[in-house]
């Protein structure tokens, strides 16, 4: 028995001195701040890192394998708590959300039906799905099942609902998705992001120069979401007052409910919800991204000025424009009237991009108060030319420039913007038969005039101006002389007396597709004028490029605008860009402008990154009618009953002609709604049919 005893004994001290041994040998140190890091994630071991569990997630971070922000449920702040462990700093990330990029789902044509599959990936399998349209959702709901948080419900339109609030941003749905309908994105990430033949659009978001997500933000109206419908327009354009106003709507030519009914009538929906913001008193929040450091000098502040200090804003960037007027807006203030963009409206708008965090600086000319040799030595690493189209086409009349009563169009338009008296006489004639020639003769009606003619010398079918614009000034009196082209001035003691024209008749089309005008001999014709004004065409002043150095290598087209990259905007000097009317084709509309900005923001954002600023060949060009997603363009379609458009209210025309105010008025919530529900809600192939809603 005792030597049972002494023997155990002593296994157990030779035990004990091999486990020591061992300990020495074997020794495995954990840093103590693995532990702190697990306590401060939220214990979830939801695996949406990557990560096995928080204790893996943590061993990481310590081991300098992950960031602090490494757990996407817990946020900013759990980023920040585990980030002063490590002894880091961790800024503030802007969060991003799950979206849905198919407006389908259970609308597409089914091709089949194969009742014993319930994963979209296995569905995807099978020639692509069983959808005709093969970049639609399959909507078995991979997606919602595959979410640890709760972000996502499936929708009885066979699409899933992201709720944002729960959205952690981890990119589960957006990998088991097939057909790539999910995009995880940030906010400004959109900012860089142009249509391409790949995307899922509707025909108007296709033609929509500033490339707005217009079925979302109808949709929004329709469900009485209407700051969501304004946060959804501000993604791509910061005007969505002046557009609601000015805008000619292009994206209402192609609305596919035209096939069987008249279009819907967007851009008063636009105009709807952007008066509904501006009524609050308050603009909506906007997001910007972190700060970069990076500085950049806008010259000019007109639509494409402003909309790219706004994106560059957005993207985190320090942005000041320079003006060379005392108020800013370019065009929409001194080139529009204030019965058509009253400046009160304007002026609000446009401090909300201000409010952003943008500086201006007024009163300023580029190359005369200040050059791009000064700029770079103020620390500006980038400059966007947005100067606009201030100088007026000449007609070639002989005297034009030195005969009193004849001036240009955007010189009579901008003295009213300046508050500057425009004494006019009875008559007064307006050569052009554009937007311009619009506003110049409807604002001589309201400085007095008598009778106002408009000449132009093809029929009304090939004016470029709107056509309710042509249609407003009808209704005020102005007589129109079509096939009529100017031909010479006739003056007394250097004032005008008389504009001689000639008759014309059509011809075969020209480059710009519009029959050509041919004059008909002998048909000299004389109107009496007080005033002529010449809005025939606009080009920019780029007088700046020949008075510095430093810029004169900045080229020019033969239309008198900046030579610089179709996709990039960047001009010969690599860090100097154009943007908006002085951008290679010249003047255009404001959307295109608002547009064009963007497209210069997003080119300096990506010279910062060192990334590519070239477009992918995938790139939607779409001019006009033509350049549409292949397939998405219709002949006819079915299940669509005629509702008829809402229409314009508007002053009455014997009244509005005495007084500058608003000629068009916002429509009522209740036509809102009315005009929402017509929107059938379209994506590429699919769209809401009337004749469903009526049997459901």
């Amino acid at each position: 028995m005792l030597s049972a005893l002494l023997f155990l004994l002593a296994l157990g001290v030779i035990s004990g001195i091999l486990l020591g041994i061992a300990s020495k040998a074997f020794y495995v140190y954990e840093d103590p701040r693995i532990e702190q890091v697990e306590n401060c994630l939220p214990g979830a071991n939801c695996g949406g890192c990557g990560y096995a569990g928080c204790g893996a997630a943590a061993g990481a971070v310590v081991g300098g394998k992950a960031e602090p922000d490494v757990c996407i449920a817990g946020g900013n702040d759990v980023a920040q708590a585990v980030a002063a462990v490590m002894g880091m700093v961790v800024e503030m990330a802007e969060p991003q959300f799950a979206l849905q990029t198919c407006a389908g789902g259970i609308r597409a044509e089914t091709k089949f039906n194969y009742l014993g599959i319930n994963d979209c990936r296995a569905l995807a399998l099978l020639y692509r799905g069983d959808k005709e349209c093969e970049k639609a959702c399959l909507g078995l709901g991979t997606c919602f099942r595959n979410c640890k948080f709760g972000a996502i419900t499936m929708g009885t339109q066979g699409l899933p609902i992201f709720h944002s609030e729960f959205c952690t941003g981890c990119g589960k749905c957006e990998e088991v998705c097939p057909n790539g309908t999910i995009k995880v994105q940030r906010s400004t990430e959109r900012i860089l992001e142009f249509n391409t033949y790949s995307d899922r659009l509707a025909p108007c978001q296709q033609t929509c120069p500033a490339e707005i997500d217009i079925p979302k933000y109808i949709d929004h109206i329709k469900n009485g979401r209407y700051e969501q419908a304004v946060l959804t327009i501000k993604e791509r354009n910061p005007f969505i007052l002046s557009c609601g106003r000015v805008c000619p709507h292009p994206c209402e030519e192609m609305c596919r409910r035209t096939l069987g009914d008249d279009p819907v009538s967007i851009n008063q929906l636009k105009r709807f919800v952007a008066d509904y913001e501006m009524n609050t008193g308050r603009h909506l929040q906007i997001p910007i991204g972190s700060d970069t450091g990076h500085k950049i000098a806008v010259i000019g502040a007109g639509p494409a000025g402003l909309s790219s200090a706004y994106f560059l804003r957005r993207l985190g960037h320090s942005v000041t424009i320079y003006e060379m007027q005392p108020k800013l807006g370019g065009m929409l203030y001194y080139g529009i009237p204030e019965y058509r963009l009253p400046k009160k409206i304007l002026g609000w708008e446009i401090q909300g991009i201000l409010d952003l965090g943008i500086d201006v600086r007024t009163n300023v000319k580029f190359g005369v108060d200040f050059d791009l040799e000064s700029l770079v030595a103020s620390g500006y690493e980038a400059v966007i030319l947005a100067v606009g189209a201030w100088k007026y086409s000449s007609a070639r009349l002989d005297r034009e420039d030195e005969t009193i009563g004849v001036e240009g169009g955007t010189i009579y338009l901008e003295r009213q913007g300046l508050g500057i008296p425009n004494p006019i006489g009875k008559t007064v004639g307006v050569i052009g038969g554009g937007n311009t020639a619009m506003d110049a003769a409807r604002s001589s009606v309201r400085l007095g005039a008598e009778k106002v003619y408009i000449i132009y010398r093809r029929t009304e079918k090939e004016m470029p101006a709107n056509p309710e614009e042509i249609e407003a000034a009808k209704e005020e009196g102005i007589e129109f002389l079509f096939l009529a082209a100017p031909n010479n001035i006739i003056d007394k003691d250097g004032r005008l007396t008389h504009l001689e024209y000639l008759k014309m008749k059509l011809g075969e089309p020209d480059d710009s597709g519009r029959r050509r005008p041919i004059p008909i001999e002998g048909s000299e014709t004389r109107l009496p004028l007080d005033n002529l004004v010449l809005a025939i065409g606009q080009y920019s002043d780029l007088s700046f490029v020949d008075s510095n150095r430093r810029i004169s290598g900045v080229e020019k087209t033969k239309w008198n605008s900046i030579k610089c990259d179709e996709d990039t905007n960047q001009t010969s000097i690599p860090y100097v860009f154009a943007a908006g009317d002085a951008f290679i084709d010249g003047p255009g509309i404001a959307v295109e402008a608002i547009g064009n900005g963007r497209q210069a923001a997003r080119s300096i954002h990506l010279l910062f990154s060192d990334e590519s600023m070239k477009f992918s060949k995938d790139k939607l060009r779409v001019k006009g009618n033509k350049g549409h997603i292949p397939g998405t363009i219709f002949d006819k379609i079915e299940g669509i009953d005629k509702k008829g458009r809402i229409s314009l209210p508007q002053m009455d025309p014997k009244v509005r002609i005495h007084s500058v105010d608003e000629v068009d008025l916002t429509i009522s919530e209740e036509e809102a709604l009315k005009e929402a529900n017509r929107c059938m809600n379209c994506c590429l192939t699919c769209y809401d049919k009337d004749a469903k809603k009526v049997n459901a």
